[in-house]
């Protein structure tokens, strides 16, 4: 599976942004078949990073978030700054 089908697009709110400085999180509408295996595969193979945890959030429209924790090593600001959102 192509990982650009994986990663649907960065969600960018006040919580996604206080969440990239204080935890070292993204967050990513996901397509809605994908599980945390693909979307870890996903995300390091697009920004090459080293993911260290992702949880995922169906939410009631039917949409799919993830929200990624980067391993400490790596800023999840810096891959903010190369998406355009931070």
């Amino acid at each position: 599976m192509d990982p650009n089908l994986v990663i649907i697009r960065p969600v960018v709110t006040e919580a996604s942004l206080e969440a990239v400085d204080n935890e070292n999180k993204l967050t990513f509408f996901v397509h809605q078949r994908a599980n945390k295996n693909t979307i870890k595969w996903a995300v390091e193979t697009l920004y090459d990073v080293v993911v260290e945890k992702v949880n995922t959030l169906i939410m009631p429209d039917g949409k799919k978030k993830a929200f990624v924790r980067l391993a400490p090593e790596y800023s999840a600001a810096e891959v903010a700054t190369q998406l355009g959102i931070f």
